[in-house]
């Protein structure tokens, strides 16, 4: 039987929860008093530490729902992506337009990742 392991639990969520050699997690930008620019490069760098924390990494991401309020940031969003997504591992994504819990956010990430096998 799998393992569940959960790191950084609160009452309320995990920081990221891995099962099945397959990790979960949600990024919102530490600092939303940033520009959008400033929390798309914040968060995406967030997504590195937390694949690395859970044992994986950029090449064994398998999907990412992003979540933007403003739609008309999708633009600078991509731009940073593009930059971001290491060359044949794009990994399955949607954006969706929707209002975040605090009104400064202008992101948060729903990430899946494959652990890097052992």
């Amino acid at each position: 039987m799998n393992r569940i392991v959960r790191h950084g639990v609160t009452s309320r969520w995990s920081d990221a929860v891995v099962h099945g050699g397959v990790g979960y997690f949600v990024e919102v930008p530490d600092d939303p008093g940033l520009d959008c620019e400033g929390q798309f490069r914040q968060v995406l760098q967030q997504v590195e530490q937390r694949l690395d924390q859970i044992g994986s990494d950029m090449q064994h991401l398998l999907q990412v729902v992003i979540y933007l309020p403003d739609p008309s940031d999708l633009t600078c969003f991509n731009e940073i992506w593009d930059a971001w997504v290491p060359s044949g591992h794009a990994p399955s994504r949607a954006c969706i337009h929707a209002a975040l819990a605090a009104p400064g956010y202008r992101v948060e990430l729903v990430i899946t990742a494959a652990l890097i096998a052992e």
